[in-house]
């Protein structure tokens, strides 16, 4: 890919990025005469995706006690790591609501819990200093419990493999396979691909999952998801928009008592974004930075700007003396409720949790939620099964269970709060404090544009790594990557761009995928670690061999 000496004023992303295929997606052939039938599948085995398996498995096997005659469900999920967890990233604080109810017969020390919040702490930085401010009211964590994501989707993977649900690893969703407007399953991507594009010595090629229902949990920005709601044009009150969230967990000598949050510096004025330090017990630590991808710098790095950050005092006096263990990126949801497809159900399918976009922004929370959609999603399942009808009609019952439970709630009485700092920083906070006064009923809904949508000028800010800070390429190693060096390219750009949309794509990968090699444009498809981030402003992500990716352990 050239990259094109060419004067701009000013970098409107959506002018550069590809269109989404939707015909890759939505496929309209026959299954394989060797396709594996399941009765429900789950793609992703995320929060959404394991707890709507266990929930569906737990009421299948009540009605068979009962009713030996109904039929044994075989209940799939396909997870496109290798191991469970190994692709799940998470800041994380746990509302622990939706764990109670998929199993109210055990204690809070039975769950995989790391440490309960002992309290809150919000700081407003500046460069050399920070002022301790009053908590909002919907970043309160009493009675919440920090954990760490993947421990937690392992834990609940063996929960659900123990009551008969097929867990099926190292199979990343191509496309969804349609009869009609009927989703009749999942084909996978094939395996062993060289360089450009060939099948290989090692060459395995797709597998056709069907399902009488499939369920899309596949988290942020998921392609199966993407494509589905474009073929049916489900329109949503506003695009989905997205933040950057760059992450490191370190051993260190000193751990916080609370949960801290930080706003202002190191964040541009008008960057969305803050950051938390959570502690996960002895000697351990979480922390990371969460910024909109709606920031206005055209090479602001989120990365090099967390290395910043590391140094300030707030956090030096933690980390000082310790060493960082792992490390991590992930696209995370922010449109809220406004943002939410017009429909969660369609024939033969229900889409739960993140790759919808059930996350609540000021509270900074959205696990319970993806939980909870899951478990809603089985329960809807089971009343069709039982009637042997899993048309759109019968699956729409699920739309109905969301919008009266406290998912709905929360996201309703939230639902501008993120798009209120649009208007910048000190506006967008007396529109959240109106908001949160009136829980969402004022002022009325705004309407916002897709980040891609959102011109970036062109900066002279400096954006650069401190010294001593973590690089790129020893962070790509801490997150465990350990994709083949051969595998074809699946960040997808087609055409030649300006040096300076080139230098946005670099600054904006917190993995050094994208490089400017004077005028050649370098995309180090390698190094991926499935953020997603230029799916949102640049090159299109597309799904690539199972076990690619980071290989996350803690988490």
């Amino acid at each position: 890919m050239k990259v094109l000496d060419q004067k701009l004023s000013q970098i409107n992303p959506i002018d550069y990025q590809p269109k989404f295929d939707v015909n890759k997606v939505i496929v309209s052939e026959k299954p394989s005469d060797e396709a594996v039938p399941m009765d429900v599948l789950f793609v992703g085995a995320g929060p959404a995706g394991l707890s709507g398996a266990i929930e569906l498995a737990k009421l299948v096997k009540k009605e068979r006690e009962s009713n030996p005659q109904f039929p044994d469900i075989q209940i799939g999920v396909l997870e496109k790591a290798q191991g469970l967890g190994e692709n799940n990233l998470s800041g994380a604080v746990l509302n622990p609501i939706a764990l109670k109810a998929l199993f109210p017969d055990l204690k809070m020390e039975d769950f995989p819990l790391r440490t309960q919040v002992q309290g809150d702490e919000v700081y407003f930085m500046s460069s050399n200093s920070s002022m301790r401010i009053p908590t909002p009211p919907t970043m309160h964590n009493k009675g919440n419990y920090v954990v760490s994501i993947c421990e937690l989707i392992r834990w609940l993977g063996e929960k659900a493999e123990a009551m008969g649900v097929n867990i099926l690893t190292g199979f990343p969703a191509d496309s969804l396979l349609v009869e009609g407007n009927r989703v009749i399953g999942v084909r996978t991507t094939p395996t062993g691909l060289v360089r450009d594009g060939s099948p290989g010595s090692q060459y395995m090629p797709p597998t056709d999952l069907t399902a009488q229902v499939t369920v899309l949990t596949e988290g942020t920005r998921g392609n199966l998801t993407q494509g589905y709601i474009q073929w049916q044009n489900l329109k949503s009150k506003n695009p989905q928009i997205y933040a950057l969230g760059v992450k490191e967990l370190w051993e260190t000598k000193k751990v916080p008592k609370g949960v801290i949050h930080t706003m202002g510096w190191p964040l541009p004025k008008d960057a969305f974004g803050g950051s938390w330090m959570y502690p996960m017990g002895d000697n351990l630590i979480s922390l990371g930075l969460v910024v909109g991808l709606d920031y206005k710098d055209h090479n602001l790095d989120v990365h090099n700007i967390l290395q910043r950050m590391k140094q300030h005092p707030l956090f030096k006096q933690y980390l000082e003396g310790g060493q960082v263990v792992e490390w991590g990126a992930k696209t995370i949801p922010e449109g809220g409720l406004l943002s939410l497809p017009s429909k969660l159900h369609g024939d033969g399918l229900l889409m739960a949790g993140d790759c919808v976009g059930m996350v609540n922004v000021p509270a900074l929370k959205g696990i319970h939620y993806a939980m909870m959609s899951g478990i809603l999603a089985a329960r809807t399942i089971f009343e069709s099964l039982k009637k042997q009808d899993t048309s759109a009609k019968a699956l729409s019952e699920y739309d109905i269970t969301v919008k009266n439970s406290f998912i709905w709630k929360d996201l309703n009485e939230t639902r501008n709060m993120r798009l209120a700092f649009k208007s910048g920083f000190y506006l967008g906070g007396l529109k959240a404090a109106i908001m949160t006064l009136t829980k969402g009923a004022c002022p009325s809904d705004i309407h916002v544009e897709e980040d891609a949508a959102d011109p970036k000028r062109l900066s002279q800010a400096d954006y650069s790594k401190p010294q001593g800070g973590l690089s790129k390429v020893d962070a790509v190693f801490l997150s465990g990557n350990k994709t083949r060096d051969d595998i074809p390219t699946h960040l997808k750009i087609d055409k030649d761009i300006p040096k300076p949309v080139a230098e946005m794509y670099a600054s904006m990968c917190p993995a050094g995928v994208y490089e400017v090699n004077g005028s050649e444009f370098v995309i180090n498809a390698p190094n991926c670690i499935d953020c997603k981030a230029t799916d949102v402003l640049g090159p299109r992500w597309t799904p690539r061999e199972g076990g690619s990716g980071p290989k996350y352990r803690r988490m």
